[in-house]
């Protein structure tokens, strides 16, 4: 039984102690020993020693050289300071300073106070001047021109935008083409046969001949100022100095009335005033002039080259449609036809070239050229079976080399002669086979009657060409000179007689 624990210098009376409880050390392995055991000398945790191991370096061990006294010097307590704590210098009262507040008040801040617990959030301090989230402010809208040139949107976005609106584009179209391929079974894509070749137009062909020709042939309008109508028709640019062949009955109002004006369209629309140079009523032919610079004149060819069956075209202006080209043949040549004679005005006759190019009121004065482009004809007159009188085929030309030859005169005189044989006369018809001009009266002291034609007598030639009706025999006499002498067959009584007649003037 243990005693109790008495204390002699106090008299007390103790509680009786324990004795140590023993204790287990297991055996420790050498080799662990010899690596985690304290150095050879060392029984404590701390070596009092200098160098460690009381100044003496144990086996196995490397101690570090001591420091250079330089450092030694720089960095050791101050002498008389060995084993005092370093404390801040105090003041001359030598009293204790306040204790500093500590840098943090919050036991729970991570990141003032290291022994607060580590806590995943967000900023410790949120800035004042940070938007909260969902309430940004709406930036300012910019227009097209702020956009395209006030340099607030960089090129490469610009760029950009263009090739996502072609993309849209393209998206767009190809999904309506889809669509309505896709669409219902009436509907869908038409396979059109297309040629592979654009139409040719060789030269001759009557594209390039209008193409030429258009230029040269215009349209005259002529009207009163201050009518609420007027008359058109159609010339032909003869001469680079202005001069446009036209028929007289086209600008016969024109003759008639001097406040009547006549206007040249062209076809490129120039409108330009035409002032009469000469007509002639006997040849329905007439002379205007025009001022123009550098016009397009056209050629003149050779009608007296043409043949029965020739390509023509008819270009003029009918109804008032400008410009219009019609192509046809040659139906006859040397044709003896009369027309006019409306309104009181004489009858014409002259020879003329008979073709089926479709020919209507208002081609009057318009060209007719051959297969080349070359002018053969002044387009005249028509035959019409309508009460319109439009265009049944037949139609007629003043022949070109008798055109040229009056416009020639008109141009030098402003007027023309013509040869005269001194009769009237009428077609007749002598038993069933000899046709002739028969003379109803003679002028006295005229061609006729100087050469002993008599009334009665049957003409039936002049000058080698036959005669077979009155009509044919003006168109003979005409086409001879003033004071030529030409042979004249005619019938009298029943016998062939031939005498020379000297022309005169009419």
């Amino acid at each position: 039984m243990t005693e109790p624990n008495v204390n002699p210098d106090a008299g007390e009376r103790l509680e009786p102690r324990l004795g140590p409880r023993p204790l287990q050390r297991p055996a420790v392995d050498p080799a662990h020993a010899a690596v985690f055991g304290r150095p050879q000398g060392v029984d404590g945790a701390f070596d009092g020693s200098p160098n460690g191991t009381n100044g003496h370096a144990g086996p196995g061990m490397k101690v570090a050289p001591p420091p250079p006294e330089s450092l030694a010097e720089a960095f050791r307590r101050p002498p008389g300071a060995e084993g005092v704590l370093l404390d801040r210098p105090r003041d001359d009262t030598a009293e204790q300073p306040a204790d500093e507040p500590p840098l943090w008040t919050e036991k729970s801040d991570p990141w003032r106070d290291p022994a607060a617990g580590a806590v995943l959030a967000g900023p410790a301090v949120a800035a004042e001047d940070e938007p909260k989230p969902g309430r940004r402010p709406p930036g300012a809208l910019l227009s097209l021109p702020e956009v395209l040139f006030g340099r607030r949107v960089q090129p490469k976005a610009l760029a950009l935008l263009g090739v996502v609106a072609l993309l849209v584009g393209a998206v767009g179209g190809l999904v309506g083409w889809w669509l309505a391929d896709t669409g219902t079974a009436l509907t869908g894509e038409a396979t059109i046969s297309e040629a592979q070749a654009a139409k040719e137009r060789p030269a001759g062909s009557v594209a390039d001949i209008a193409k030429r020709v258009a230029p040269a042939v215009v349209t005259l309008v002529v009207y009163k100022p201050g009518a609420d109508s007027g008359e058109q028709g159609s010339a032909v640019m003869i001469d680079p100095q202005g001069y446009l062949l036209t028929n007289e009955h086209v600008i016969t109002s024109a003759t008639a009335d001097p406040g009547v004006k006549i206007t040249a369209v062209f076809v490129d629309g120039t409108r330009t005033e035409a002032k009469v140079v000469g007509s002639d009523q006997k040849t329905d032919l007439a002379v205007v002039k025009v001022n123009v610079t550098n016009p397009t004149v056209l050629q003149v060819g050779k009608s007296s080259d043409l043949q029965v069956g020739d390509t023509v075209m008819a270009i003029g202006s009918p109804l008032a449609l400008q410009n219009s080209v019609t192509e046809g043949i040659v139906s006859a040549l040397n044709r003896p036809i009369t027309a006019g004679g409306d309104n009181g005005a004489a009858p014409v006759t002259y020879e003329a070239i008979q073709t089926d190019a479709a020919i209507n009121h208002g081609n009057s004065g318009g060209a007719l050229v051959d297969s080349t482009g070359a002018l053969v004809g002044i387009n005249s007159s028509i035959r019409s079976s309508s009460a319109d009188g439009g265009s049944i085929g037949i139609g007629f030309a003043i022949p070109s080399d008798y055109a040229i030859k009056i416009a020639k005169a008109l141009i030098k005189d402003g007027k023309v002669q013509h040869a005269d044989i001194g009769i009237n006369s009428s077609s007749t018809v002598l038993g069933a086979t000899t046709m002739g001009a028969q003379v109803k009266n003679v002028a006295p002291g005229g061609p006729a009657a100087n050469a002993g034609i008599k009334e009665g007598d049957v003409i039936t030639k002049v000058a080698g060409r036959l005669v077979r009706d009155s009509a044919e025999l003006v168109v003979a006499v005409r086409a001879h000179n003033v004071g030529e002498v030409v042979p004249v067959q005619l019938v009298r009584d029943g016998a062939l007689l031939v005498v020379d007649v000297t022309l005169a003037s009419d």
